[in-house]
């Protein structure tokens, strides 16, 4: 098949070779941000077509809100120094050009929304300056609900669900990745527009936290939503899948949502480590760092890569793809997983 619209609906846009210095460090700012030549080289010759990006405040002693506005800046001034190879994502339009016209369209978005303090209008200061994604919370608890790894797995707050419903006024996604299962439920049963987890596995096929249950995933596909399934450790117990494992949670995602509300986010990059043996201290002390501050997950070890080591590098969408046509699936259904289905859930929610 010709390859289709890739949209990788959370991912990231660096070299993980290019700063080691940093690797390993919860304290990111704005100038660790590097989008160099071999990234924007790997990423087109991997047909990527957009990714949602993190940026903003997730974790870390950084003061959220000025941290934020910084890191907005600063992905502004990136693109604007990569005209030709990338451009800025601010409606459902923006996916197809992008692909058209050559370039990776980038997704603005958040893996949590404490930078919104308790000022809800900071959602459309937001909205402004181009955030188009705005996860509730990241592991750990805030003062809208309840992550993942809250022990509590209370529903949303009030201001929760004052949040969910200023996102929609806004047209901005509500993405549900690394919530509670109670705080998913409530946020996709009360929100006005479709939702999103934007990267996850299935629960029933790995018994971690940070994967969603049937009912979770099939509430977000009823209402419209969009789920995407992750390239990460949480898709088996031993914590080392391989590319099988990712097909087996798109199969089993698409058997419960249906083959119009499923995609891939892989949480990570095209380009690839290139020194795994280097990686694994590095890797060893950034999980014991995330450790330390109380914002790790069940299932992420210091000998468990944030990646699947078989899908991983330029040709990881071509792979996947190729496995997938192996399961037996359509042309079709493989053009809707891996890009278009996000696409006509942004037409949904952000419109033309």
């Amino acid at each position: 098949m010709n390859t289709p619209v890739i949209v990788n609906a959370l991912g990231e846009l660096h070299n993980p070779n290019a700063a080691p210095e940093t690797a390993g460090s919860l304290l990111q700012s704005s100038s660790d941000i590097r989008v160099d030549e071999r990234t924007l080289a790997e990423a087109h010759a991997s047909g990527l077509t957009a990714v949602n990006i993190t940026l903003g405040y997730t974790l870390g002693d950084m003061e959220p809100y000025p941290h934020t506005l910084a890191e907005i800046e600063t992905w502004d001034r990136v693109l604007r120094e990569h005209p030709a190879d990338l451009l800025k994502v601010s409606t459902a339009g923006d996916i197809p050009r992008a692909r058209a016209e050559g370039r990776i369209g980038v997704i603005y978005g958040f893996q949590n929304s404490v930078a919104v303090g308790r000022d809800l209008d900071r959602v459309g200061e937001f909205a402004r300056l181009g955030v188009r994604v705005v996860q509730l919370t990241y592991n750990q608890a805030n003062h809208v609900g309840d992550g993942s790894m809250a022990p509590g797995n209370r529903g949303l707050t009030a201001f929760g669900r004052a949040l969910v419903e200023r996102l929609g006024e806004h047209r901005l996604m509500v993405d549900l990745s690394h919530s509670g299962e109670n705080t998913c439920l409530e946020a996709a049963r009360i929100a006005t527009a479709p939702v999103s987890i934007n990267h996850t596995g299935c629960r029933a096929l790995c018994d971690l936290p940070r994967n969603k249950t049937d009912e979770e995933l099939r509430l977000v596909a009823d209402r419209g939503g969009f789920v995407g399934i992750y390239f990460m450790p949480f898709l088996t117990a031993s914590g080392h899948p391989t590319a099988d494992d990712v097909v087996d949670h798109l199969v089993h995602a698409v058997d419960v949502c249906g083959e119009d509300a499923v995609g891939i986010g892989t949480d990570g990059p095209v380009t690839a480590v290139d020194d795994l043996d280097a990686y694994r201290d590095t890797l060893a002390a950034h999980v014991a760092e995330r450790r330390r501050a109380g914002v790790g997950a069940a299932g992420e070890r210091a000998d468990t890569y944030p990646f699947v080591v078989d899908l991983r590098g330029v040709d990881q969408f071509r792979k996947l793809i190729a496995l997938l046509e192996r399961r037996g699936w359509s042309p079709e259904r493989i053009a809707k997983v891996m890009g278009g289905n996000f696409t006509a859930y942004a037409q949904r929610v952000w419109g033309d």
